[in-house]
């Protein structure tokens, strides 16, 4: 029985440690990203017309003035960039395994690309998990036009150090 029990116990043991290692190296990355409102989106800011009440006119008397038109409001677009034009690098960024750097292109006042000119990779897990991180980072913070992005599932450090760099970069644009 002990025989028994103590082979029970290796085998349990191994096959634990076993799942905890395929848990650490398991490199599946989740990013959620929150959809912003888009124009169609947007209630429309025009008034609704008011049904207007029935008068019965009477024997002789003049009809009511017809209502005048009331201007239609003109909606301004809004301003779409709010950088300056050109390259913008960031600050070298600590993300535990190695440095982050990045630099901004932007173009008529719009984020349109972000480069890494530094990360993580001289471990086999660096280059794995920033091989599936950075262009989920770079993708999002062309969208959201701001070094405000999610944090990429299994990248925390590169991700947080992608956006003090980003954010660096963004503030010597404005």
């Amino acid at each position: 029985m002990k025989k028994l029990t103590l082979s029970l116990f290796v085998i349990v043991t191994f096959a634990g440690f076993g799942l905890y290692r395929w848990l650490q190296t398991s490199t599946e990355v989740v990013i959620l990203v929150t959809p912003e409102p888009t124009q169609s989106s947007l209630p429309t800011p025009y008034p609704t017309a008011k049904p207007s009440p029935t008068v019965t006119p009477s024997a002789g008397a003049t009809p009511p003035p017809r209502p005048t038109a009331t201007p239609t409001p003109v909606i301004t677009p809004k301003k779409l960039g709010q950088y300056v034009d050109g390259q913008y690098t960031g600050s070298v960024a600590d993300a535990y395994y190695g440095n982050i750097q990045v630099r901004a292109t932007i173009q008529n006042g719009l984020i349109t690309d972000v480069v890494f000119l530094q990360y993580p990779n001289d471990r086999s897990t660096s280059r794995e998990i920033n091989g599936q991180a950075m262009p989920m980072l770079r993708q999002e913070a062309i969208q959201a036009q701001s070094a405000n992005v999610h944090i990429v599932s299994g990248a925390t450090d590169s991700s947080g150090a992608f956006r003090e760099s980003l954010a660096s970069a963004l503030a010597k644009a404005q």
